[in-house]
């Protein structure tokens, strides 16, 4: 076994790989570009290589810098993870001309699985199901046209170097078949430098099943069962699961036997994915994946193994370490993908900083693969997936219901994301019977992305009780610090001399208003939402209690914006801060003021530090109320005038900014 590996990848998957290297008593080298200086796979990693800028070429695709970092640090082998260079032959071959181990399939498997139409001809001399087409090098228009009538419409038009949906028209009308043919040349050719294109049967309504594959370099291969991955959007999965439900002992046996034949076809080494489009009629080989799949851990879930332990052992020239006859399943899994996208805006990526990144404790059934935290930036450069959520069952009914709590759990602030789809797929009642087909997302999209409801009485009412409970807090933690911890100037239970005054809080809801009204009722809150009234209190973050029943909900605070989870649904609510001012109290664009005389109870910057408006920064607090201070545009601390304890007067100037001209 070597002793140093460079993983030349990012994200969830370099840090997943070191976590099996290390267990195994191997040193690990993180490469990174300038946007993951600070990622979270370089501080997992025992060293780290910057390898250039943050474009993809400039680094993570750069083949020589790579090996150059391979060789400045010793490491032996090389492990690919997925996307980037994972499929490259040319990288394969880069590292046995280096001498270092390469942790995949020999360069020329994945020749021979790079172009479509040559993987199919191969497979079906080698007696793999196929899809009725025409695979061949014939390109002429016409030629094609007539086999397009021959297989009979409708048909699928694929780019052969395609894959990920890229490089696919489905054409249903003959006389759409020059353009879409047009179509799809263009973008193999801009996307993949080839603008050949196969011809093949389209199935309406298929399921997509893939099966988990493994070879070494004695001649043993076996299968570790198969993935169902027909929840998809845009040909991009979304949803994974194993075994497939529905899917029969002959078929699941089939289906095994003919990856295997197909991996020993190509004399394929390591872990590959053959992939199967199927119906009521039967399976056809689709494409074979000649690396690690993103959802390999749902595998791992059923039969109890780690694949990348798998793949370092074979790339060392161990055997495999298991027989066929001993892979068995046990239960059932599932593995969401967690995005940093808008579902409403057609799937297009949110970039920018996570305000807050949240996901559930890991459990014995739950494991959760990511590279972020609360704080990192989602690049423009890369894959916006944030983490992969996986839930092990005993059955799948027990498997789906430790999904939705476990995605529950989740809570992404500051961009937009998917969750609420991923939440209402598992809650779909064709998606809890199981066998759903690639088009299901779509052809459900009124249900799975319709636009959020407005709040419903019980989630404001909560939001409500948490904001009472967050200024109670503020209000007890700035006793604590005031030099008459007792004072009863302290208190924030809106008690006044001979009476009880009711209080607004002005909730919104996008351009929509939901004011609740609160009245302090002995130990806990009269609440009106309309013409509901309802008693509460807030027994802890995260726990309220409504007309004497707990509700739990994950309520997250950004500036304004109260970001609220229950029941895998998510309302982003925005709530004025009333003892905020307009930029023209405070000071304008390059100076903070103090907008009324008062005690500073708190200042959050110092000089030199770069800010975002709407960032406190400083607290101040006067006539019994707190006031705190935003800055009123992004920019940089030039100047604290003001210090903890110090009385200030209206206007003083409590922060000074760079100005643009300086």
């Amino acid at each position: 076994m070597f002793n140093t590996l460079l993983i030349a990848n990012r994200g969830e998957i370099a840090c997943r790989v070191v976590r099996t290297a290390r267990r195994m008593g191997i040193r690990t080298v993180a490469v990174y570009s300038e946007a993951d200086a600070n990622a979270m796979h370089v501080q997992a990693a025992d060293r780290a290589v910057a390898i250039g800028g943050s474009a993809p070429r400039d680094s993570y695709l750069n083949i020589a810098r790579i090996i150059d970092a391979a060789r400045a640090t010793g490491a032996q082998a090389i492990h690919p993870g997925y996307g980037f260079l994972s499929e490259n032959p040319a990288f394969a071959d880069a590292c046995a001309e280096a001498g270092i181990i390469f942790v995949g399939p020999p360069a020329s498997a994945m020749r021979a699985m790079g172009s479509k139409s040559a993987a199919k001809a191969l497979m079906e001399s080698h007696g793999v199901p196929v899809l009725p087409g025409y695979h061949g090098d014939n390109q002429d228009q016409g030629f094609l046209a007539a086999q397009a009538e021959r297989i009979g419409y409708p048909v699928a038009i694929k780019a052969v170097a395609g894959g990920g949906g890229r490089g696919l028209r489905v054409v249903t009308d003959p006389a759409d078949f020059v353009s879409s043919l047009e179509s799809c040349r263009q973008e193999g050719a801009s996307s993949f430098g080839d603008d050949r294109v196969l011809i093949e049967r389209y199935l309406s309504r298929p399921r997509h099943i893939e099966v988990q594959v493994f070879a070494d370099t004695f001649g043993n291969a076996v299968h570790l069962f198969e993935r169902d991955c027909s929840a998809q959007r845009r040909h991009q999965k979304v949803i994974e699961e194993a075994p497939a439900p529905g899917l029969s002992a002959a078929d699941r046996d089939a289906m095994g036997s003919a990856a295997v034949a197909a991996a020993k076809a190509v004399g394929y080494v390591g872990a590959g994915t053959v992939e199967f489009i199927a119906d009521e009629r039967g399976f056809a080989f689709l494409e074979m994946n000649t690396r690690l799949q993103v959802e390999h851990p749902v595998t791992e879930m059923i039969t109890g193994t780690d694949l990348v332990e798998w793949q370092l052992r074979v790339a060392a020239g161990e055997p495999l370490p298991a027989a066929q006859d001993s892979i068995a399943i046990n239960g059932h899994a599932f593995e969401v993908r967690v995005y940093a996208e808008d579902p409403a805006r057609d799937f297009a990526p949110s970039i920018g900083r996570l305000a807050l990144f949240q996901t559930p404790e890991p459990e014995p059934d739950i494991r959760i693969d990511t590279g972020f935290m609360t704080g990192d930036s989602v690049s423009i450069h890369y894959d916006a997936m944030l983490a992969k959520v996986i839930c092990h069952g005993p059955d799948r009914a027990q498997a789906l219901r430790t999904l939705r709590r476990a995605l529950d759990a989740c809570q992404v602030v500051g961009l937009a994301c998917n969750l609420d789809l991923l939440g209402r797929i598992a809650r779909h009642p064709a998606f809890e019977a199981g066998g759903i087909d690639t088009g299901f997302i779509a052809r459900e999209a009124a249900t799975l992305l319709a636009p959020q409801a407005p709040p419903p009485a019980e989630i404001l009412v909560a939001a409500a009780l948490d904001e009472l409970r967050v200024e109670a807090e503020q209000a007890r933690a700035l006793a604590a610090a005031s030099h008459d911890p007792h004072s009863p100037w302290h208190t924030r239970d809106g008690w006044w001399v001979n009476s009880a005054p009711s209080r607004e809080l002005p909730f919104m809801a996008g351009d929509d208003a939901y004011p609740v009204l609160v009245l302090p009722q002995g130990g806990a809150w009269r609440v009106t939402v309309g013409h509901a009234v309802f008693t509460g209190r807030c027994q802890s973050s995260g726990l309220v209690n409504i007309n004497n029943q707990s509700l739990r909900v994950a309520i997250a605070r950004h500036g304004d914006d109260r970001v609220i989870r229950h029941d895998g649904e998510t309302w982003r609510l925005r709530l004025p801060d009333l003892s905020a001012f307009d930029d023209d109290d405070t000071g304008g664009g390059d100076r903070l003021l103090a907008p009324i005389p008062g005690q500073v109870t708190q200042v959050l910057t110092e000089p030199g530090e770069t800010v975002t408006r709407g960032q406190i920064l400083v607290v101040l607090e006067a006539m019994k109320t707190v006031f705190r201070l935003p800055a009123p545009a992004d920019g940089v601390v030039s100047t604290v005038s003001c210090a903890v304890g110090e009385m200030v007067q209206d206007g003083q100037v409590l922060i000074g900014f760079v100005s643009d001209e300086a």
